[in-house]
């Protein structure tokens, strides 16, 4: 067994895990953050993204010990009921989800992408969620959904 420390959502946990343990059964399991999904195992669907010190990553391909002592950010940190994010409420606008099942991956995903670039093209996007599968919308919505949230960042909606 390993003791680690994550940052989640802001919250420190001590935690002993064992060294094969993935950080996506850690937040689910562990830490009853059940927003982050496991869809594959394979980083094939990116239902398990999060974000590791910033950046989005797929949960099910890092280990627990390579998250210790970094800041782990999941879905339901990323906004509040009172105070969700521009991505969540547009999500919700556009009806850029379905059964919901990828949904906190994409917008885990789009997030990061929010970061990196103000204003995304449809192709950009497009191109930045081709890691995370969606099998009910056929995406449009999705694309429709961040671009609504990045005319909410800057002001544009």
């Amino acid at each position: 067994m390993n003791k680690i420390t994550l940052f989640v959502n802001g919250i420190e946990h001590t935690l002993n895990v064992e060294s094969r343990r993935l950080l996506v059964q850690v937040l689910r399991e562990d830490l009853g953050l059940t927003g982050t999904h496991v869809g594959c195992d394979t980083t094939q669907c990116g239902a398990c993204t999060v974000h590791l010190d910033g950046a989005a990553v797929k949960s099910c391909t890092v280990l627990a010990v390579q998250a210790d002592r970094r800041n782990v950010l999941t879905i339901e940190g990323l906004g509040s009921p009172e105070s969700p994010h521009p991505l969540q409420v547009a999500f919700k606008t556009c009806h850029g989800l379905q059964c919901g099942f990828c949904t906190p991956g994409m917008i885990m995903c789009t997030a990061d992408l929010l970061k990196t670039m103000a204003d995304p093209s449809e192709d950009q996007i497009r191109e930045w969620i081709d890691g995370n599968i969606c099998r009910c919308t056929g995406y449009q919505n999705i694309v429709a959904s961040v671009r609504l949230a990045a005319n909410m960042v800057n002001g544009d909606a």
